[in-house]
């Protein structure tokens, strides 16, 4: 009895060792309150700070520096592979469903640090600063003639413009894209946004006949246009931005 009494202690022992191994591990990180998460994101350099819900959500109102990455989108978890691992990771979306989900998978994928904040109406209801797609890349424009569009993207920035819909499923894929190109580069683009629907005159004028497309301008000159979907890298490598 008194062998078993001994091995039955030493595998006990080395349970304990695991549990307390895992407990240390799962540690880092965790649910942390908006004011918590302000101070970590604020004094954590390049913060990566993901918003998982839709593009039209983030859009209305966002975490400063915050990349859109929708949980439901099918791109979701190649998405979240680009992200440093071994860096904390900020993550949020309404009022915590979603980010939870989203936690579970990037724990399975190996991220050591993960903070999750409660979700926007926990961080509005703490007053904490909100931005919006229009106060980064500009407000939303209608109705333009032709000549009021070519005064509209005279600037001495790069201009890039979207020609957009709402009903429109690339446009739709590549929001977040021009959003976090208009984020990074904001030293030196506006982004233009032009809803389709809302401008048929342009669009004829201009002679566009689908959308997503996009144009490049420099001191009122076009450098460069694409009719379709592009990836962020395609965009950069092309633009030269």
């Amino acid at each position: 009895m008194s062998r078993i009494n001994q091995k039955l202690g030493v595998l006990l022992a080395i349970v304990v060792v695991l549990f307390s191994a895992c407990s240390q591990q799962s540690s880092k990180g965790g649910k942390v309150s908006p004011d918590e998460f302000e101070k970590l994101i604020t004094s954590t350099d390049g913060a990566q700070i993901i918003d998982v819900r839709t593009a039209e959500e983030y859009a209305s109102g966002h975490v400063a520096k915050a990349v859109n990455m929708d949980i439901n989108a099918s791109d979701f978890e190649q998405k979240i592979a680009a992200l440093d691992k071994a860096k904390p990771v900020f993550v949020y979306c309404l009022s915590g469903g979603r980010s939870a989900g989203a936690v579970s998978m990037m724990q399975k994928s190996g991220f050591t640090t993960i903070y999750e904040m409660p979700g926007m109406i926990a961080w509005n209801s703490a007053n904490k600063p909100v931005e919006t797609v229009e106060s980064v890349a500009g407000p939303k424009v209608k109705g333009l003639t032709e000549p009021e569009y070519l005064e509209t993207v005279k600037s001495d920035k790069y201009v890039l413009v979207d020609f957009n819909a709402v009903w429109c499923g690339p446009c739709k894929k590549l929001t977040p894209i021009l959003d976090k190109i208009a984020e990074d580069k904001k030293d030196k683009l506006i982004l233009l946004k032009i809803d389709a629907d809302e401008n048929p005159e342009l669009l004829q004028s201009k002679g566009i006949e689908g959308i997503p497309y996009l144009e490049l301008y420099k001191d009122g000159k076009l450098v460069w246009s694409y009719k379709g979907f592009i990836s962020e890298s395609e965009i950069l490598a092309q633009t030269k931005l």
